[in-house]
């Protein structure tokens, strides 16, 4: 399928259910005019605020981001069937995440592990899932230690995100604790995490590393920080799975100096456009890439509509972009401009509480 014939996506919305939410919400979105449609509801499902889908989508993975899972410390992974004529979920099993609190989880190239990031646990896990969706106890949990300079937020280490390169040889962990992007080589025989040669990249003390994302070229990288609201750009080597950073940008305003946390970073299928989320601002920042160079130009500052935007998401397409308000319980959506990366609200909103991760797939899930 290419990505001029997509007609419709299945929306799937994690959440923190805390408070009013019920779960993980499944929509059906029209990939033309951008409205979308609930189709039903996973409930009893904790804190799903993390989720990844396999490369056939067949399976959907969630974290669930608790403290405490069967009467020990540590969070866990759920593994739910998609339907494949409505987009439902069917609930299949659950495994302990080995680390408190996980909050980010990706899939592998082979579709035979989930790879999930424990951020009060300070490790990374890699779990199996065979051919029916079942996941395996952990293969692998790598330890992180260590700390940085913030007296509040980095006593530890705090895995945040972990990323494997476009050729699943080498994984990359952002561990806000550390001020650090680990880096290892992943066995994917084994489910295994192994040391690098250059085990890290070294980032700004202070800076906290959140999340990571590779260019469709494969030739760059791009990391969002935390704690002091910047972007680095980084040419990556994939032969040896090694970063060099090129440039460093803020994702604020020169003007604003209040408090802000950056949350979240994508690039528009075409490579051309990169997003970026401002917790405190309440706004998404973009900037053009350079294709010969990485390097990135600061275009505009877009009001997300919302209050605290984590997560935000861009359809297969790349014509709409959706961000979850987590604070203000909505998801805004947004119609990319394909030239310009301009970003227009549609005027079509979500009330969801809670939202905290949105993926896509095509609908039907298989085709």
């Amino acid at each position: 399928m290419s990505k001029t014939d997509y007609r419709e996506f299945l929306v799937y919305i994690g959440t923190y259910t805390g408070g009013a939410s019920q779960g993980i919400y499944v929509y059906r979105m029209n990939a033309y005019a951008g409205n979308l449609k609930l189709v039903s509801i996973t409930k009893d499902v904790d804190n799903p605020s993390y989720l990844a889908i396999d490369h056939k989508n067949r399976y959907l993975f969630a974290v669930n981001e608790l403290t405490k899972f069967q009467g020990e410390p540590g969070g866990a992974v759920s593994s739910f069937a998609i339907e494949q004529k409505t987009g439902n979920l069917d609930f299949i099993n659950q495994q302990p995440s080995r680390g408190e609190a996980p909050c980010y989880i990706i899939v592998d190239q082979t579709d035979n592990y989930v790879l999930v990031a424990n951020y009060m646990g300070g490790n990374v896990s890699v779990l199996p899932f065979n051919d029916s969706g079942r996941l395996g106890r952990a293969a692998d949990v790598v330890q992180h230690e260590g700390s940085s300079v913030h007296p509040k937020r980095q006593q530890t280490a705090h895995a945040h995100s972990i990323v494997l390169s476009p050729d699943n040889r080498f994984a990359f962990v952002c561990d806000l604790g550390l001020d650090k992007i680990m880096v290892y080589r992943f066995n994917q025989q084994e489910g295994k995490l192994h040391s690098h040669p250059t085990p890290w990249a070294k980032i700004k003390d202070g800076a906290g590393p959140r999340h990571f994302i590779f260019h469709p070229s494969g030739h760059y990288a791009y990391l969002i920080n935390e704690l002091n609201s910047t972007v680095i750009a980084f040419s990556y080597d994939k032969s040896e799975g090694l970063l060099k950073e090129l440039q460093t940008i803020s994702s604020l305003p020169d003007d604003f100096d209040e408090k802000n946390l950056g949350a979240d970073i994508h690039i528009s299928p075409s490579g051309k456009f990169l997003f970026a989320t401002n917790r405190g601002h309440d706004s998404i920042a973009a900037f053009s890439i350079d294709q010969n160079t990485g390097r990135l130009t600061y275009l505009y500052h877009e009001p997300t509509q919302g209050k605290i935007p984590r997560n935000f998401a861009i359809d297969p397409s790349g014509k709409f972009l959706l961000v979850a308000n987590k604070e203000s319980d909505n998801i805004v959506i947004f119609r990319i401009e394909p030239d310009t990366g301009e970003l227009i609200a549609t005027g079509d909103t979500l009330k969801i509480p809670n939202p905290a991760c949105i993926k896509f797939i095509p609908f039907p899930a298989k085709g």
